[in-house]
């Protein structure tokens, strides 16, 4: 579990970054945001074989998982053939976490290559105007 803020995902840069999950096991990304408006991007590939991936949002850390609303549904991707790419809108301050889930691999353990990203939208002010 990694919890992260809009501005530590900011700071990343161009990096990628590295999980490794055991087999039978998940591991999940929470991250944090205050401000609506903004777009959390992921690129993500796996190495051996599928990985499922999902991602949820909660409100606050008290909300209970099963009052979790589900972005995009557990879904069983083909990450060490081809990168994976997706994106959220935040819509509502809150917790968004990215799940990768190795449950369904009783013996083989996974590393999941990801990089994340944060959009601001552009907000045109008129301040170029002449």
């Amino acid at each position: 579990k990694l919890p992260l803020t809009v501005e530590e995902i900011l700071n990343f840069g161009e990096s990628n970054r590295e999980l490794f999950i055991k087999s039978s096991t998940y591991s999940i990304i929470p991250i944090t945001v205050t401000e609506t408006g903004l777009t959390i991007s992921w690129i993500f590939s796996s190495d051996p074989k599928s990985i499922s991936f999902s991602v949820v949002y909660q409100e606050s850390e008290v909300t209970p998982l099963d009052q979790c609303k589900v972005l995009i549904p557990m879904t069983r991707c083909n990450s060490h053939k081809e990168t994976i790419r997706g994106q959220v809108k935040v819509r509502n301050s809150g917790i968004y976490t990215l799940i990768f889930d190795n449950t369904f691999s009783r013996f083989i353990s996974k590393r999941v290559f990801y990089h994340l990203a944060i959009e601001r939208p552009v907000i045109y002010d008129g301040s170029d105007f002449p």
